[in-house]
C-alpha cells in the first residue's frame, strides 16, 4: 500500500512476527521528485499499530488481544517501534536550532548550518568602516587573543572547532562572551592564514587609555610616530619593533593603514596590547602626546646610496638645500596630497622649508626624551613633521647603505634607530642615574 502526500511516498510493507498471524506495520518515508524541500508529514496512526488483515483462504490467523499486546511488548523492547513522544521530540530538534552545553562551568552553543554570526567575521576582518562604525575588532589564534584578553580587552563572540581549543583560553576571563562551537571547515573558510588554529573571537575596539599595560620595566623615553606608513606589513613590524626596542608610546597621523587590520595585528605579533597606540590623530593631537621637553627626530629616507651624501654629513652639519627635500610634502596632510620637487634657485622658496641639520644614525642625538617620525616608502614624511623636527631643534637621521641601493625598507630602517635610540637612552640613564625615566614616566601619568 503506498500513499503519496505532499512530496513524500509513504510505503507500508507487513511482516510476519513468529508463527502467528499477527502483522506489524513499518512505514518507509521517501522523499519524492519534487525540488523544493518539503516536511514529512506522520499520518495520523503511528508506526507500531497493530493491523489486522483478513485472513486467506487455507491459512490459519490468530488474532486475540492477548497475542497483541504479548508481540506489542516485544517490538518496543526491541526497540524497532519508537514511541509517539519520541517522535515529537525528534521533530522539535529540526536543523537551525542551536544545542547549548556546558564546558568547566560555561555555557556554550553549537552553531546550526547558515548562522549569520560566522558571516559578520568577514564584515569585521575586510572592512575598515565596519569595524570603526561597529567598534569591533576580530583576533585570530590562541596567542592573539590571550594577549588580548590579559590586557583586559572585552570578547564578545568566540569561535572555536574543538573544546581543546577553548581550554587553552582564560575561561574565567570569557564568562560575559557568547561562545560558539563551529565546524573547523567554517573556520577555515573565514580565517585569513594558511593553517588556522581553530579560535576566532570578536572584541570591542579597545580603547588605549583603559587597556592594562604589564610588564614595562624596560621601557625608555622613547616614541615612535608613523607618518603615512600605508603597508600592512611595515606597520605591523614597526609596532613589533617598538614593542623591543622599550618605546613608551605610538603615534599614528591620519593617512596610515587602519592599526587593527587582520594583516597588522599579525605582523605585529601582539604589539597592540604591550604598549599604547594612538591611531588617526592629526599633528596637533600629537604635539599635545608628547612631553613638553621632547626632541622630535625624523629618518631621511632620501639619501639611497649615494656615498657622496654620507661623506658630506661627516665633513659638514650645514643647512642642506632645498633641492634635498623632494620626500617632504609642499602642502598640510590631505588625502589628495602631491609629493614635488624644488628648485634651488629660488630664494623663497628655500626661507619657506624647515631647516633641519642631518647627523648619521650612530651619532649621538637621543640624549633626553626623543620621538622618531619613520614616513611612508611612497610619499615620504609629512612637510609637519619636518617641521616639528625643527621646531624642537631635531635632526634628519642618515643611515648610510653600499652603493647601488635605492633605501632601506622603512620597517627596517625604524628599527635600526629605534635600538640605536634606546642603547643611548640606556647609556644616558646609567650615567645620569633613573632621572630621565621618571621624568618621562611624570610627562605621560
Amino acid at each position: 500500500m503506498a500513499a503519496y502526500m505532499r512530496g513524500v511516498i509513504l510505503e507500508r510493507n507487513a511482516f510476519l512476527y513468529g508463527n502467528g498471524g499477527v502483522i506489524m506495520e513499518s512505514i518507509r518515508h521517501l522523499r519524492g521528485l519534487r525540488r523544493k524541500p518539503v516536511q514529512v508529514l506522520y499520518p495520523e496512526t503511528e508506526t507500531g499499530k497493530v493491523v489486522k488483515t483478513t485472513p486467506q483462504p487455507g491459512k490459519a490467523s490468530v488474532k486475540t488481544d492477548r497475542t497483541e499486546t504479548k508481540v506489542m511488548e516485544h517490538v518496543k523492547e526491541s526497540g524497532f517501534v519508537r514511541a509517539k513522544g519520541n517522535e515529537r521530540s525528534d521533530i522539535r530538534h529540526a536543523p537551525g536550532a542551536a544545542v547549548k552545553e556546558q564546558i568547566d562551568g560555561l555555557h556554550f552553543e553549537r552553531a546550526a548550518p547558515g548562522d549569520k554570526r560566522l558571516a559578520r567575521l568577514v564584515s569585521v576582518a575586510n572592512s575598515r568602516t565596519f569595524r570603526e562604525h561597529q567598534g569591533k575588532i576580530l583576533l585570530e589564534g590562541r596567542r592573539l587573543i590571550c594577549d588580548a584578553l590579559d590586557a583586559g580587552a572585552s570578547p564578545q563572540i568566540v569561535f572555536f572547532s574543538m573544546v581543546d581549543r577553548l581550554r587553552e583560553l582564560p575561561l574565567d576571563k570569557l564568562k560575559k562572551a557568547t561562545l560558539v562551537k563551529v565546524k573547523f571547515e567554517d573556520i577555515k573558510i573565514w580565517s585569513d592564514v594558511v593553517a588556522p588554529q581553530g579560535v576566532i573571537a570578536i572584541f570591542s575596539r579597545p580603547d588605549a587609555s583603559r587597556l592594562n599595560f604589564t610588564k614595562r620595566d624596560h621601557s625608555v623615553a622613547l616614541s615612535l610616530i608613523c607618518d603615512n606608513i600605508r603597508d600592512p606589513g611595515n606597520l605591523g613590524t614597526m609596532l613589533r619593533c617598538a614593542v623591543a626596542a622599550g618605546c613608551y608610546n605610538v603615534l599614528l597621523t591620519k593617512g596610515c593603514v587602519d592599526v587593527w587590520q587582520p594583516k597588522v595585528l599579525r605582523a605585529a605579533m601582539g604589539a597592540h596590547f604591550r604598549l599604547p597606540i594612538y591611531p588617526n590623530l592629526e599633528w596637533d593631537d600629537i604635539e599635545n602626546n608628547l612631553p613638553k621637553h621632547v626632541t622630535v627626530h625624523v629618518a631621511d629616507n632620501s639619501c639611497g646610496g649615494d656615498r657622496s651624501r654620507e661623506a658630506e654629513v661627516k665633513v659638514s652639519h650645514e643647512t642642506p638645500k632645498a633641492t634635498e627635500y623632494g620626500w617632504i610634502s609642499t602642502r598640510p596632510n590631505q588625502s589628495n596630497t602631491r609629493y614635488e620637487e624644488y628648485d634651488s634657485d629660488s630664494d623663497d622658496e628655500r626661507l619657506s622649508l624647515p631647516r633641519v641639520d642631518a647627523k648619521l644614525y650612530h651619532e649621538s642625538w637621543a640624549q633626553n626624551p626623543t620621538a622618531l617620525v619613520i614616513g611612508g616608502e611612497t610619499h615620504g614624511l609629512s612637510l609637519e613633521a619636518v617641521q616639528l623636527a625643527e621646531k624642537t631643534a631635531g635632526h634628519r637621521l642618515f643611515i648610510p647603505v653600499a652603493p647601488d641601493v635605492d633605501s632601506l625598507n622603512s620597517a627596517m630602517a625604524a628599527s635600526i634607530l629605534l635600538f640605536e635610540g634606546r642603547k643611548q637612552l640606556l647609556k644616558l640613564m646609567q650615567t645620569s642615574g633613573r632621572k630621565l625615566k621618571s621624568t618621562m614616566e611624570r610627562h605621560f601619568s
